[in-house]
Formats: C-alpha cells, structure tokens, sequence
C-alpha cells in the first residue's frame, strides 16, 4: 500500500489511513490468496450460509409465502458479514504466521466471541434484516394491495403490472438505501471486533469514519461486494460458495489496510 494520510477517529478506535483503488485489487488478491491456502474451511462457512438459503427458501415454498422471496434475496446478503467471521479469523491466523490448525479451534474463537461484542453487532445485524423483510412486506401491500399476497403465490402477473414495476423499483431504490447504511456500519466493524478488545459502538463509529473518509474507494467496493454477491447467487446461490469465501477474507485485508496499527493493538 502506499503512503496515505493518517486520521485519528476518536479514543479507544485505530487511527485510519486513506485507501485507493488499488488497495481493493490487493484485498481481493490476498483474500484469493487465503482462499486457495485453506479451501476447505472457506467452503465450510459458505456451506453454511448456502445451506441457510436453501432452507429459507424452502420454508418460503411450503408455507405459501414464496412472493417473500425477492425481499429476502436482496436482504439475505445482509447477513453475510456476521456469517463471516469465521473467515476472518482464518485471515487473521494465516496473517500472524498460523498456518495449520483443526476446525474446531477456529469454532471455539466464534464460540468464545459469545462473551465479548460481536453478539450486540450480530443483533444490530438480525434486526436490520428483520426490519427490512417487514418494510418489503409493506412496500408490497402498499402497491399492489393487501390481494396481491394470497395471489402472488400462483401468478406472478401482478409484478408486470404498472404498480408491480413500480413496487420494484421503488423497493430496489429503498433496498439499495439500506444495503449502504449496514454496509457502512459494518464493513470493518466485524473484523475490528473479532481483532481488537473494543466496544460495538466505537467499532461501528470507526466503520463509519472509514466510509466517510474514504467514500469513493468504499462505494467501489460496496459495489464490488454487490456484483459479486448477485452473481454468486444467480444459479440457485451456488456461486456463494466461491463468492462468499474471497469476500469474507478480502474483508479481513481491507480492515487491515485501512487501519493502522497491528493486531491486538
């Protein structure tokens, strides 16, 4: 990385550097890079979170509520950075030198976590997707009626509607409003917290900062992380098992560039 400019964020958060483009094209070659170090465990979480799809969508199926599913596609990667902080903390170990361990060992570090602050930021993650799957749920009966949801489910005519489009339009505008907002409290705070004794909301100020000091360089991988996500999910989310690990890792080196000083610190 080259020499950036260095601005503090406030007492108890890491001082933060200014990134460029380039340090995007690093964060993916070294999260590539830890990748094909260790597949296996990358393909587990991915198992994990592919799975946790499969299932939602299948409930969907079975209860009827199928028309769910569009919401839910746009809000499912919501999830994504707390489902990778098993990644992390692979990145992390294979960083400090650590290059064999079992697969317990990194479930025990996500176990121990439970005591620390990721849980509060789990929280503010499963209640923004929450809130989201209820707002999707408005957008729908504020557009198309409350007749739309029993019908949908057999004819999907009323998306081509004028008010349908609209719905959609509409929804992916919001959708992509509040994709940016959790994009922009959790893009270091995750990894912030799994490397450093730090409280939920300082991390999530400092994830804030980066965004705000950094904002064209963010947005280009927000962006990144979106395009990669879409298509990693278009052939029935089996991408996400590529996908999801090079993102995850790439997250834990963008966190790394972007703050000064060293683990633990």
């Amino acid at each position: 990385m080259s020499e950036s400019t260095v601005h503090p964020v406030g007492e108890g958060a890491p001082d933060i550097r200014d990134l460029t483009l380039a340090d995007i094209a690093t964060a993916l070659r070294l999260g590539l890079k830890d990748f094909l170090r260790k597949p296996m465990m990358g393909l587990f979480f991915a198992t994990v979170y592919v799975v946790g799809g499969w299932l939602l969508y299948l409930f969907l199926f079975v209860t009827d509520q199928i028309w769910l599913a569009l919401p839910i596609t746009v809000g499912f990667p919501l999830l994504g950075p707390f489902l990778a902080v098993g990644l992390y903390e692979i990145s992390r170990r294979l960083e400090a030198g650590q290059t064999s361990w079992a697969r317990n060992e990194i479930l025990g570090v996500i176990w121990h976590q439970r005591l620390r602050q990721l849980p509060s930021m789990a929280w503010v993650i499963i209640v923004y997707f929450l809130f989201w799957s209820f707002f999707a749920h408005m957008l729908f009966a504020l557009f198309l009626g409350p007749s739309a949801l029993t019908n949908v489910t057999t004819s999907y005519a009323y998306l081509l509607q004028p008010e349908g489009v609209l719905m959609l339009l509409v929804g992916t505008a919001f959708g992509a409003v509040f994709a940016f907002v959790l994009f922009t409290l959790s893009v270091v705070s995750l990894p912030l917290l799994l490397d450093r004794e730090i409280d939920f909301v300082t991390a999530m100020i400092t994830s804030v900062s980066v965004v705000k000091q950094n904002t064209g360089v963010m947005l280009v991988w927000g962006v990144v992380i979106a395009g990669l996500t879409f298509v990693g999910m278009i052939p029935g989310l089996l991408g996400l098992f590529v996908v999801l690990p090079l993102l995850g890792h790439a997250t834990w080196h963008i966190y790394r560039l972007v703050t000064v000083t060293g683990p633990g610190a």
